[in-house]
């Protein structure tokens, strides 16, 4: 079963881009993700429950949870929201963000030992290109100023989270982490509505349909499958997977929205798919 988590990852995660559209069109960013991790929240605490999970643990791992949710939830999804709220680009978004998991590999080494090979490199490099390629990205369009420094922080922000949260596996059981982690993100958002937007919410049928699939899918399903993959393998290799988004959220817009999936696309894809293979395949397998 866990085995397929990588694949069912990719899919979940991708199709956040999908709903993603529907929700900033119907509420201001900061209001819509703090009321998204505010549902989340109460689902994690109720699920912790039922399981029988510790919830309340050492106040020093409740914190770091909390502070995690703050650079996952908060700074990572409320920067790319912001960003695209005053026009920045999508593909430069996702441009930037796809750095990444080149950006924790370097990382990963001198913080956990983790030895990363020349063909898993090559393998990252691979991947870097085929989403460079899906994303066809035209410079030639304006770039907000505050749009561009919301995403480098989400950048960062994505990375600190991903190599805190290695770090950090296992203090907490998942549900409860998940849960406090949400809480980080809620209040977070919270903050940053009531000092930069006018905030709304249209409880419109594609806002809570939409709202509903990142809720369900995207939060209970995709992150708490991250959190797994980054507590059981090497953090280098999990976000490795990352460059696997672009193309499939591509192949999902096409599928589900009607929009073009051209050649560029497809070979695109199928860089980015030889990449990660080659980058997460186990030594023991060549």
């Amino acid at each position: 079963m866990t085995k397929s988590f990588p694949l069912l990852f990719i899919l979940l995660w991708s199709s956040a881009f999908i709903s993603g559209k529907e929700i900033v069109q119907n509420a201001s960013p900061f209001a819509a993700l703090a009321f998204r991790f505010g549902i989340v929240t109460i689902g994690f605490l109720v699920f912790a429950y039922f399981s029988n999970d510790k919830i309340f643990g050492k106040l020093k791992n409740i914190i770091e949870s909390i502070s995690t949710g703050i650079l996952f939830h908060g700074i990572y999804l409320g920067g790319c929201w912001y960003a695209f709220s005053i026009g920045m680009p999508a593909a430069i978004v996702a441009l930037i963000v796809t750095l990444q998991p080149i950006l924790t590999n370097i990382l990963s080494g001198p913080i956990f030992g983790e030895k990363i090979s020349w063909k898993q490199w090559a393998g990252i490099s691979l991947g870097f290109v085929g989403s460079v390629t899906v994303l066809g990205i035209d410079f030639g369009k304006e770039i907000p100023p505050l749009g561009l420094v919301a995403t480098v922080l989400a950048l960062f922000a994505i990375t600190a989270g991903t190599l805190w949260q290695k770090k950090l596996s296992g203090n907490l059981a998942l549900s409860v982490n998940n849960a406090y982690q949400a809480i980080g993100g809620c209040l977070f958002n919270l903050l940053l509505m009531f000092i930069f937007e006018n905030a709304y919410i249209n409880f419109t049928t594609s806002f809570i349909l939409g709202m509903s699939h990142q809720i369900i899918l995207v939060s209970f399903g995709a992150f708490t499958i991250l959190m797994f993959l980054i507590k059981r393998g090497t953090v280098g290799k999990t976000t490795t997977l990352f460059f696997l988004v672009p193309p499939t959220s591509a192949v999902m817009a096409w599928i589900f929205l009607n929009e073009q999936l051209t050649f560029t696309d497809i070979i695109g894809f199928l860089i980015t798919t030889v990449g990660v293979f080659i980058a997460t395949r186990d030594k023991k397998n060549g």
